[in-house]
């Protein structure tokens, strides 16, 4: 994994959790759309993007302090921090 060396968030990711399923199980709960998915690296939860209209990722983030995810998009190998504002490639 590369780093930008600035985010003990991202170097603590040793392991990168998959996206289990690819739905945003809080989408779904709502009759909501999303765009893209991303998966949180604490607790494995899989949820819409900030281009989606509710961003739940971003939601779940601040509301849990799990700072990072990854792209659960096929062929995206990223990470991202949200208290760092920092991005990781895998």
């Amino acid at each position: 994994m590369t780093s930008n060396g600035t985010c003990a968030h991202l170097r603590a990711v040793t392991a990168i959790t998959p996206a289990k399923q690819h739905v945003c199980d809080e989408c779904i709960k709502i009759g909501g759309k999303w765009v893209h998915l991303r998966t949180c690296q604490q607790c494995g939860t899989t949820l819409c993007c900030d281009n989606s209209p509710n961003k739940h990722a971003t939601k779940h983030a601040h509301a849990t302090h799990h700072p990072v995810i990854a792209s659960a998009e096929p062929g995206e190998r990223w990470l991202y921090c949200y208290s760092d504002d920092a991005f990781a490639e895998y």
